[in-house]
């Protein structure tokens, strides 16, 4: 007996039934998708988007908790220091709370006295003083490379990496060499007949604490006719010129890696910061006087961004003063204390790509899922860190990121030690041969943490 027919409409007329089209990807749709991670974190984690309540030295007060701060990049302290701190009111006194002007249109005499004593501590023929880095990367990049090629080292900060790419809208082309490997540059460089050739990378690299050999890319610069730009944020204030009498191994003066490598600045533009180790708003690029008058008809933040704060100003002539007359025993404090950590890490077995002794230790772990859970196991415990995850790190180097500060004492670093011995045991961290494939011939990384 034939079946009944079934309800609705026949199978063929069914299968003709169009199905919406699902709407294509959007380029919003991919990055939201990349930063997921991240975005869930910064919406749940404490120790992300935070809002700190108050600050008692390097202690924060975040919902009523109090934690100590190893998160903070004034290294040397001098966001407390009582000296600095008072300079502030007669400066505003004499010029308000903040000029204005462009620089081009007109800039108070504090910044040529920033300018001079800067020249004079770096060893360089001139400087150019800017609000941030990011403004300096983002135009004078462009500016020197012009319709030549870019050289980027493959672990590069993300700002500098933007100013390559914005370079390259600009009319440059960017070759990419594997991070700190001047033998891989060398081979780029000789098969590349551009001109002008600029060579962008890190001095103390933002998440290692490592530096760059120097002294081997600035001999290829010289001898392929490249200009060697260095960004040392992170080491501007810390490290700086080497003598048999310095306090510590991070040398003395904390006039940059070009003087720590005992390098001079010929085909060498090197650009820092006084946002961290003089925790001050201001930056800045060491060139020769004639890319300076460039520069302040060239650059754009020179021509139409809003200068530094009076404040900031008043925070680098002040921090001048104390560097010279305390700054070396600073440094060896800091030096000092770092070492603690470094110590206590070696006997935990645990490890970090920390091979230099500078106050940026990070530690990664061997599963970027456990982010979320290590950092509130940290929170819980009192101690405040950088959370580094993906994407600001490829995944591989997902972990947490300590900034040691000449401002942190000794019973915050033992707590700070007690509450690492007892994450050991609770989450798996990486190993030294784990963390050595990060430089076997690992992809070329598009970001770093600042």
């Amino acid at each position: 007996m034939a079946r009944k027919a079934s309800l609705g409409a026949p199978s063929s007329a069914r299968s003709q039934v169009a199905v919406a089209p699902r709407a294509p990807r959007t380029w919003l749709d991919r990055w939201l998708e990349t930063c997921g991670d991240l975005a869930r974190l910064s919406e749940s984690h404490p120790m992300l988007d935070a809002v700190i309540d108050a600050i008692d030295g390097r202690m924060v007060s975040i919902d009523g908790q109090w934690l100590a701060d190893f998160a903070s990049c004034n290294y040397l302290g001098f966001d407390l220091d009582a000296e600095i701190i008072a300079s502030i009111p007669e400066k505003i006194d004499q010029w308000g709370t903040h000029p204005s002007w462009s620089r081009l249109l007109g800039s108070p005499a504090l910044y040529e006295e920033i300018e001079q004593r800067l020249t004079n501590l770096l060893g360089c023929e001139d400087t150019l003083v800017l609000p941030t880095i990011t403004h300096i990367h983002m135009s004078v990049i462009s500016l020197l490379a012009g319709s030549g090629t870019i050289f980027l080292d493959g672990r590069a900060h993300k700002t500098v990496y933007d100013g390559a790419q914005f370079a390259r809208h600009h009319g440059a082309s960017i070759k990419r060499f594997r991070h700190d490997d001047p033998q891989n540059l060398e081979e780029l460089l000789r098969a590349d007949k551009g001109s002008p050739r600029l060579i962008l990378m890190d001095g103390v690299n933002s998440m290692t604490g490592n530096a760059p050999d120097i002294p081997k890319f600035a001999r290829l610069a010289r001898e392929y006719d490249a200009l060697l730009y260095i960004d040392d944020a992170h080491g501007f204030g810390v490290i700086g010129e080497r003598s048999d009498d310095e306090s510590s191994p991070y040398g003395k003066r904390g006039n940059s890696i070009v003087k720590y490598c005992g390098e001079n600045y010929e085909n060498v533009i090197l650009v820092g910061g006084f946002s961290k180790s003089y925790s001050s708003l201001l930056a800045f690029i060491a060139c020769p006087t004639r890319l300076k008058r460039m520069m302040k008809v060239a650059a754009p933040p020179y021509l139409y961004s809003g200068p530094s704060p009076i404040a900031s100003l008043a925070t680098v002539l002040a921090g001048f003063d104390v560097n010279d007359r305390r700054g070396d025993a600073i440094r060896a404090e800091l030096h000092r204390k770092t070492g603690r950590i470094l110590e206590a890490l070696r006997e935990l077995e645990i490890s970090t790509p920390n091979h230099s002794g500078l106050p940026i230790i990070e530690i990664p772990l061997s599963d970027h899922k456990d982010i979320d859970e290590v950092g509130r196991f940290l929170f819980e415990r009192g101690i405040y860190t950088t959370i580094a995850a993906y994407p600001l790190v490829p995944k591989a180097e997902v972990g947490f990121r300590i900034q040691v500060t000449a401002a942190n004492d000794d019973e915050q670093i033992t707590r700070l030690i007690n509450v690492l011995t007892d994450l050991s045991t609770k989450f798996r961290l990486q190993t030294a041969s784990t963390m050595a494939r990060w430089w076997e011939g690992a992809e070329l990384s598009k970001t770093a943490n600042r």
